[in-house]
């Protein structure tokens, strides 16, 4: 059996005139959209810092850290986790390259989180304070920041629900595939940065149940797996099945 295409983005900021960005810039489709001047680009780019990478493992923020900016994926994946008195993971979220990591210290002013990378990973960092100022002259700006914090609440309170473990894992995979697919990738790949026991904590199931329910949507011809990387098949099922949670 041939190998699936990996999903695994690969693109960089380009280095250049300091007016172009990478195609998975969290802004470049409101800044497109928009049809902003290069006057007004360029205050958004030079307040970009290039950090990392940063390897498995290692954390880009701690819960209690002071929040002073966001963190853009480059590239890699990141994972957001709280750890309870009793030293047992919660894992809150996983971001892709476009998507920012740290919306949710904006009230507390204090990351309420651990962010950590699942594998090597590099991030455009914006000062917080920064970028309120410039989203008041430029609207698109703003309105996307609103649709990305606005995104990741709904996501959490729909996992909230009653819904089955066939639902949940469902629901995971097309996201996931529609995220990928909104930046630029073929939609039906998804490469799972994250462990199956990751994956597990995310969706508040047991790790067995995660490995069991693959093998079963494999065996019925709805995805192929070869390692971590996952070809959807039949996505119309897929849709139907996550449903209830998507559309929640």
């Amino acid at each position: 059996m041939p190998p699936l295409q990996s999903a695994t983005p690969t693109t960089h900021a380009d280095e250049g005139e300091g007016l172009h960005f990478c195609s998975t810039c969290a802004f470049s489709s409101a800044c497109i959209d928009a049809g902003y001047d290069k006057p007004t680009l360029r205050d958004l780019h030079v307040m970009v810092e290039h950090v990392g990478p940063y390897h498995a493992g290692e954390h880009i923020f701690r819960t209690n850290d002071p929040f002073r900016a966001l963190y853009a994926v480059r590239s890699g994946a990141v994972k957001t986790l709280t750890v309870d008195t009793d030293g047992s993971e919660q894992v809150l979220g996983f971001y892709l390259p476009g998507e920012l990591v740290g919306l949710n210290a904006i009230y507390p002013k204090r990351f309420p989180c651990d962010a950590v990378a699942l594998e090597s990973s590099q991030f455009c960092r914006f000062s917080f304070s920064a970028i309120s100022a410039l989203a008041t002259r430029m609207p698109m700006l703003q309105q996307q920041l609103f649709r990305m914090l606005s995104r990741e609440l709904g996501m959490a309170s729909r996992l909230a629900g009653d819904h089955s473990a066939d639902e949940r894992v469902a629901a995971f995979l097309t996201d996931l595939a529609q995220r990928f697919a909104a930046q630029g990738f073929p939609a039906r790949y998804v490469h799972l940065a994250m462990t199956r026991n990751e994956i597990a904590e995310y969706l508040r199931l047991a790790s067995e149940t995660i490995s069991r329910i693959l093998g079963r949507f494999r065996n019925q011809g709805l995805i192929r797996v070869d390692g971590r990387d996952v070809e959807i098949i039949d996505s119309e099922q897929l849709n139907v099945l996550a449903h209830h949670i998507l559309a929640g």
